[in-house]
């Protein structure tokens, strides 16, 4: 149960990386079932509003931070691969509306044996957008995700 810290992979992004001690099945579960319990780092607390896994498929979920703030991230879905991949972005909403974009994510898993190798990527539209989400604290926040998610994936294993 390693966690490697941020890479810059290229110049637009950023990439966390963690095996995490559970099949990649319950890793899925995890995502598909439970990401309330392990989306947010406390004090912020997530909810799934909309969770419509396919390419196309709407994807939105409400961040409810300690001091009444309400972060919605509303996007869609790119790609999806059953227990290998999901790739989302904030740059679309519902019915390809486009949005100010932030970021390309990609939640990549691969089976180590009973464990999972994860992959998380933010690869962003400039410079500028990288950088903030540096400062935002991507390592340490990406990190604590991965951790909260390895935790329900192990409980469901």
């Amino acid at each position: 149960m390693s966690c490697s810290g941020m890479e810059t992979v290229d110049e637009l992004e950023l990439v966390v990386e963690r095996l995490m001690d559970a099949p990649v099945a319950a890793v899925w579960k995890a995502y598909t079932d439970h990401l309330n319990d392990w989306f947010c780092p406390p004090p912020w607390r997530a909810e799934v509003q909309v969770m419509e896994l396919r390419a196309g498929g709407r994807a939105l979920v409400t961040m409810y931070g300690p001091d009444g703030e309400v972060v919605p991230n509303d996007g869609v879905y790119l790609e999806v691969i059953p227990e290998r991949k999901i790739v989302f972005t904030d740059a679309f909403q519902a019915g390809w509306k486009p949005a100010g974009p932030f970021m390309v994510g990609i939640f990549e898993f691969e089976p180590q044996g009973d464990k999972t190798l994860y992959r998380g990527r933010a690869r962003h539209w400039t410079k500028d957008a990288l950088e903030q989400h540096k400062t935002m604290g991507f390592e340490a926040g990406w990190g604590k995700v991965a951790e909260q998610w390895e935790a329900v994936a192990k409980r469901l294993a």
